[in-house]
């Protein structure tokens, strides 16, 4: 027979009568042990003193797999005990799941069940909805399950006909999930939190929101498309959590010397500042960069001006983009041949239009002489990994 965990959810200890063993798989003529179903894992426990591994439903039957071969035959008696602390955990994190989703109802639009599923140290609940679920949202679905449960809201289950279920507009299905909920059969179990939310579920409940404690929020993501998956945490896990959260929450607002409820505007403000100052930072490379090329050798090579000479702490990127603008800016320049002041340095050349230079053959004579790689245009090229010394490709740009 199927379990009766679901109707009977605080039974933690039972006989009941052997009616098959094989291997390590056991059934029983009754039995309070949870079967796997629907996103809840099985109860754990002993039977007849055994630990139990693994509870799944085969059939009509609820299978009970041993850690060790029982010493016990079919016709016997033997006593289960459900493991307490997880099953209460269980009980009140899937609660807490319809709750979540009932906060969902308020808050997103064409909403719809994705799935759901308990580990021993957080929860998921799926959402199909449009509705982007940012921080705002997700801080205020924490907040309204919260709040839904320090309401102390009944919960209570009935079964009733499946068709009446599906006419009802408030009942969530999850069918792909809760296995055996609806199936072929005439009536559909439905759990209902009063005035938040109905659902048809197989799962074990506890009888009054107030039994889950508090309920924190962990994070979100993406698993699929139109799905967002909402993960929290029940127990001491959520309350670590939270409590973790609170302190670091001091901690900024201690460093940012202002209160706990500030620490976002004054991270804000912080940031914008450091933004502005990195801004200025920029500017001041720049012109720095910009004096240190104008402070090059000016070499008459080709018929056109060059600026070539040796340049310490900056890298490539932001001396190609100096370089590019050191060409034509008003001082009759026409090519500018930046070496990096490494064991291996870099070289970057930029040519203005009116000149006959083509900065990709220089580099590209650079290569050849010295090894390492690069390439570009006949406005600008780079390249790197020089095995030489830099005054020496200094040397070979100006006078080869």
């Amino acid at each position: 027979m199927l379990t009766r965990a679901p109707e009977e959810p605080t039974v933690r200890e039972f006989e009941a009568r052997v009616t098959a063993v094989d291997g390590r798989d056991v059934r029983l003529d009754r039995t309070y042990f949870y079967a796997e179903s629907g996103g809840q894992p099985a109860d754990r426990g002993t039977l007849g003193g055994i630990p139990v591994a693994d509870v799944q439903t085969v059939g009509d039957d609820v299978v009970h797999t041993l850690d060790s071969d029982p010493d016990f035959a079919a016709d016997e008696t033997v006593t289960g005990v459900v493991d307490d602390d997880f099953r209460t955990y269980c009980m009140r994190a899937h609660t807490a799941s319809h709750v979540l989703y009932g906060a969902g109802r308020h808050l997103l639009s064409d909403l719809g069940y994705g799935g759901f599923d308990i580990s021993p140290e957080k929860v998921r609940v799926d959402f199909a909805t449009s509705t982007d679920i940012d921080d705002e949202v997700l801080v205020e679905l924490e907040r309204l399950v919260n709040r839904a449960v320090w309401d102390a809201r009944p919960v209570s289950w009935e079964e009733v006909p499946t068709e009446e279920a599906r006419n009802r507009d408030e009942v969530a299905f999850n069918t792909k999930t809760e296995e055996g909920v609806m199936g072929d059969a005439d009536t559909v179990r439905l759990v209902t939190v009063e005035d938040w939310d109905v659902a048809a579920c197989g799962g074990t409940h506890v009888s009054n929101t107030l039994e889950i404690g508090p309920v924190t929020v962990l994070g979100r993501s993406n698993p699929g498309e139109g799905l967002t998956r909402v993960e929290f945490a029940v127990g001491p896990t959520g309350v670590d959590r939270r409590a973790t959260v609170h302190r670091a929450a001091l901690d900024a607002a201690r460093e940012l010397e202002t209160g706990a409820a500030d620490v976002g505007e004054s991270a804000a403000s912080l940031r914008a500042e450091k933004e502005s100052l990195e801004d200025e930072v920029r500017e001041l490379e720049s012109e720095l960069l910009a004096g240190r090329i104008a402070e090059f050798d000016t070499v008459g090579k080709d018929g056109a001006r060059w600026h070539v000479g040796v340049l310490d702490g900056f890298d490539s990127n932001d001396a190609g983009e100096a370089a590019k603008a050191a060409v034509g800016d008003g001082d009759g320049t026409d090519v500018v041949a930046v070496v990096g002041a490494d064991s291996r340095p870099y070289l970057v050349v930029a040519a203005g239009d009116e000149s006959d230079v083509d900065a990709g053959d220089v580099v590209a004579r650079a290569t050849d002489e010295f090894g390492g790689g690069g390439g570009g245009g006949g406005s600008f090229a780079q390249g790197g990994g020089l095995d030489a010394d830099p005054a020496d490709v200094t040397a070979f740009v100006r006078d080869a």
